[in-house]
């Protein structure tokens, strides 16, 4: 996300092109910093590269022994100091602590707050997935004369607060790895199970325009090129296998939900041209009693990766393999989760814990190159900012 919106080249005295920011898991962390930079044109983009360049997987990769065992080293010191009871729960490999100072350091939270009540934010909306019921909840801080449509489905609850470091920790605590959340009297984790990319709450909120960001690298139901090959000399490591499953649960659905949204596009299109006022307003009151909202076109800006980010990982490990060894349990844990496909290195569960600067700065350049390449066909679509709300 962040080398795409580098490639809008903003100033600082623009207006800032987004109003309504939306997110999920790391998601979360790029949306809720965006949102408390909107009263600078340019969205603080630098220092937001500056964020994910200077990880390293040293400090901020660790493994954690007393998570494992489901002890939150920070729980009998909170009590000692009289700050309550900890907010860390569950079994978890790492060491949450790195990204927790990440969180809390990146985001100027009174601006965010500030920005979203003078209404400069119109909303920020923040999924997690609700442990207990397994129903995905999303964390709305909107604006005193924002509007927001509540669904009517079961699965998906709103709650409207002031968005805090924990509400973004939950949303990016994937199980087993992180630790789960308590927020209020429920327990939260990683909302890219259920909801990775939330198109529909920022279509609640009042846009028609959406830049959504995937990390997909084939849209939905785009078939591997000619001649790659699927075929494997071996049976994969346990971990690469994780990592395959990750995708299924995190990736799948934001492919699944961007089919729908076109699907829907076109449906309305064919309605509008061949159905009366009549026959339109009664649908729109049928969709507005059973789902809470009707429907409308939305244009969508989507970016999909150029470049296979699990293949990119696998590459990058076997760089600093050769750097640096396999010193660290933790590199070597990594390592485990790649494995060859077709003469490609890939290691998809390593892609989403590559906490280091120099990956990052890959990744940047690939999203800041693939918007570039769209360089047209971005400006045609933000040719009217003043016009319409824009949602990321």
């Amino acid at each position: 996300m962040a080398g795409i919106v580098e490639s809008l080249a903003l100033r600082p005295r623009d207006r800032a092109p987004f109003q309504i920011f939306a997110g999920t898991s790391v998601g979360a962390i790029n949306s809720t910093y965006l949102a408390s930079k909107a009263d600078r044109g340019d969205l603080g983009v630098d220092e937001l590269l500056r964020l994910w360049t200077n990880l390293r997987i040293d400090r901020h990769l660790r493994i954690d022994l007393l998570g494992v065992l489901g002890i939150d080293r920070s729980g009998p010191l909170r009590r000692i100091m009289g700050r309550g009871e900890p907010t860390r729960f569950g079994h978890y490999f790492l060491d949450p602590r790195p990204l927790e100072r990440l969180v809390a350091d990146a985001v100027p939270w009174n601006r965010l707050h500030h920005n979203v009540s003078s209404g400069l934010v119109h909303a920020l909306i923040i999924a997690a997935l609700h442990i207990s019921s397994g129903r995905t909840t999303m964390f709305i801080e909107k604006a005193p004369d924002a509007e927001f449509r509540a669904t009517r489905d079961p699965r998906r609850v709103a709650r409207y607060e002031r968005i805090s470091a924990d509400h973004v920790l939950g949303s990016a605590a994937i199980p087993l790895l992180f630790p789960a959340r308590r927020i209020g009297n429920g327990y939260y984790a990683d909302g890219g199970l259920r909801f990775n990319t939330p198109i529909s709450p920022a279509i609640r909120a009042g846009s028609d325009k959406l830049v959504i960001v995937s990390v997909m690298h084939r849209p939905y139901g785009v078939a591997s090129p000619a001649g790659e090959s699927d075929a494997e000399a071996q049976y994969p490591h346990p971990a690469f296998l994780l990592g395959k499953l990750m995708n299924a649960l995190i990736l799948d659905p934001v492919a699944y939900d961007l089919y729908v949204l076109e699907r829907f596009n076109k449906l309305l299109e064919v309605m509008e041209a061949g159905l009366g006022m009549d026959w339109q307003n009664a649908l729109a009151t049928v969709l507005e009693e059973t789902r809470g909202a009707g429907y409308r076109q939305i244009q969508a800006l989507v970016f999909n990766p150029s470049r296979d980010i699990g293949q990119m990982a696998g590459q990058h490990l076997i760089d600093r393999k050769h750097r640096f060894g396999l010193d660290r349990i933790e590199d070597w844990l990594l390592g485990r989760g790649a494995a060859t496909n077709g003469g490609a290195w890939e290691a998809d569960l390593a892609s989403y814990l590559l906490f280091d600067g120099s990956f990052a700065q890959k990744l940047i350049k690939l999203g800041l190159e693939d918007a570039l390449a769209r360089r047209d066909e971005i400006r045609a679509f933000f040719g009217d900012t003043q016009k319409q709300e824009r949602a990321a």
